[in-house]
């Protein structure tokens, strides 16, 4: 009897070694299936990372890529209409050039009288020429007879009152202001390059028929005024009271001289101040250069 119970001990022991070892092996394996779960979350997790910050680089280079291209196409657009506006330009100067050319100013004469304007002072009554588009107006000094009271007339027909930058009285050249901008600026010409029988206009107000128009030639240039200066171009333009002060066009509708004068009541006999003197004298006026 003794000896069985000593047999089911022994059994007993044996099976609790057994359970024992079975749960050391099951806890090493709970270990290890942890861990290896933890390092598969970890890389999992690295691999997401990666996954997004690849993603967002991509995104970040196409909306990169997107912009550069919207921007060079906007340049490219702004390009091809500069050019086109240039080549229209152009264009429409050539065709100006072509009717001059073949004695016609009717290209240049609409641009041109939007350039010019009436000047009043008490009695007094004139012409002149807007040489800056921030209001800048260049006429005769004889013209303004009160500087206090000096009325500027456009084209479109509205009236302003000017205010007296500075004079040069040797050469009768007033410089004038108006408030405003975006006015049609008329261009010098270089007058060095200008010849005898050369085709001209004087655009003013005679006798107070404003922007009248009047066509003539270059009869002589270098002429010596009355103030003893060969800095004048002589024409045979109609000029007649209210002329003064007007400018005096070329074919290409630059600005070759301001009219000045003529020859007691003598016909054809016509003077304009050369516009390099012009474009010294108002430069050194203004303290500034306003005509380039």
């Amino acid at each position: 009897m003794q000896e069985h119970i000593n047999k089911l001990k022994k059994h007993r022991n044996a099976l609790y070694a057994v359970v024992f070892i079975l749960l050391v092996f099951q806890t090493i394996a709970f270990i290890s299936l942890s861990s290896q779960i933890s390092n598969l979350n970890s890389s999992l997790n690295a691999a997401k990372t990666s996954i997004q910050e690849n993603r967002q680089y991509t995104q970040d280079i196409v909306s990169s890529t997107a912009s550069q291209f919207g921007q060079q196409l906007q340049q490219l657009s702004g390009q091809f209409s500069a050019s086109l506006s240039a080549q229209q330009a152009n264009f429409n100067e050539q065709i100006s050039m072509l009717k001059s050319s073949e004695g016609d100013f009717s290209g240049v004469i609409e641009s041109s009288l939007k350039g010019v304007v009436s000047i009043a002072s008490d009695n007094s009554l004139g012409s002149g020429f807007i040489i800056d588009s921030s209001g800048y107006i260049v006429t005769n000094a004889h013209v303004i007879t009160n500087v206090n009271n000096v009325k500027v007339g456009f084209y479109d027909g509205s009236v302003i009152t000017a205010k007296v930058i500075g004079l040069d009285s040797k050469r009768d050249i007033v410089l004038l202001k108006v408030d405003g901008s975006n006015y049609h600026a008329l261009r010098l010409t270089n007058s060095d390059d200008a010849q005898i029988g050369e085709k001209v206009i004087a655009i003013g107000n005679p006798y107070g028929l404003s922007f009248t128009v009047t066509e003539g030639i270059i009869s002589a240039l270098n002429r010596v005024g009355p103030n003893g200066l060969a800095e004048y171009i002589q024409t045979d333009v109609s000029l007649n009271p209210g002329n003064s002060g007007g400018p005096l066009i070329d074919t290409s509708g630059e600005v070759l001289g301001v009219n000045n004068f003529k020859v007691g009541t003598g016909d054809s006999l016509g003077f304009a101040l050369e516009s390099n003197t012009i474009r010294n004298v108002v430069n050194s006026i203004a303290n500034k250069t306003l005509i380039q």
